[in-house]
């Protein structure tokens, strides 16, 4: 009986030391910052605007033939 108590007393002493101490972790946060330049694509084209720029071109061209088929006034 006498052994028993004796555990039971050093457990207890155990376990109050230990559980009372203060564990203190020092934690360190860093911020890192980066700068970083990112260049930004033109917008791509729709099928719109590439059929506009293509009936525009033929436009031109016909408008250029026109012009050249009455010829300069101004001899």
């Amino acid at each position: 009986m006498k052994n028993i108590f004796i555990v039971l007393v050093l457990l207890s002493a155990t376990f109050i030391t230990t559980s009372c101490r203060e564990t203190k972790t020092e934690t360190k946060e860093v911020e890192v910052i980066r700068e970083v330049e990112v260049e930004k694509e033109k917008p791509k084209e729709g099928i719109l605007e590439r059929t506009a720029k293509e009936v525009d071109k033929e436009v031109n061209q016909e408008i250029d033939k026109k012009i050249d088929k009455i010829g300069n006034d101004k001899k």
